[in-house]
């Protein structure tokens, strides 16, 4: 790959960086290593897929990169949720739970919210990501997903009442004020 396209994938790589990470945590119900194993699996497909033909130079078929690694990061997880291994075993608690919280962030708020995720089914947990944390339509849901419409809908409305029943009417105390 030459320097002008190396520069361009290492710029959109450090912007698109923590913003991936956060999307994969909150599909891995907090397993920031598996989180970042899917962010680098996500941005070394970006990079082949950029220096083979330079992405810029693909627009019509990606009109935007961003989205695009949204995608493939997404489509990692739930290939990761597929063929996990059967030596791997699931823990009771949330790794790395002893980290100091960012300013302003509500540790329990953080932990009510991961475990009732962790609870939902990979792809249920894909849908309630994506629709609510990344803001994307149904269909551009159903087109990451490689599901039709309805199934989104159906799985929307079914994880969002798994969540209020793992979070009960309590969540009104983890509203801010």
């Amino acid at each position: 790959m030459d320097e002008v396209r190396t520069d361009e994938f290492l710029e959109f790589a450090t912007g698109r960086s923590g913003h991936l990470f956060r999307s994969a945590c909150l599909l891995t119900s907090g397993d920031t290593h598996l989180a970042e194993d899917l962010v680098q699996e996500t941005l070394g497909r970006m990079y082949a897929l950029w220096g083979r033909t330079g992405l810029l130079g693909r627009a019509a078929r990606i009109d935007n990169p961003a989205a695009y690694a949204q995608t493939v990061l997404v489509r990692a997880f739930l290939s990761h949720r597929r063929r996990r291994s059967a030596a791997e075993r699931p823990l009771g608690e949330l790794p790395d739970t002893a980290r100091a919280a960012p300013p302003g962030d509500d540790p329990a708020l953080r932990v009510a919210l991961l475990d009732a995720l962790a609870g939902l089914a990979p792809k249920d947990r894909a849908v309630v990501v994506l629709r609510y944390w990344e803001d994307r339509s149904i269909e551009e849901t159903a087109q990451v997903m490689r599901v039709s419409s309805a199934a989104v809908r159906t799985r929307s409305v079914r994880a969002l009442a798994r969540l209020r029943e793992r979070l009960g009417g309590g969540i009104a105390e983890y509203a801010a004020p």
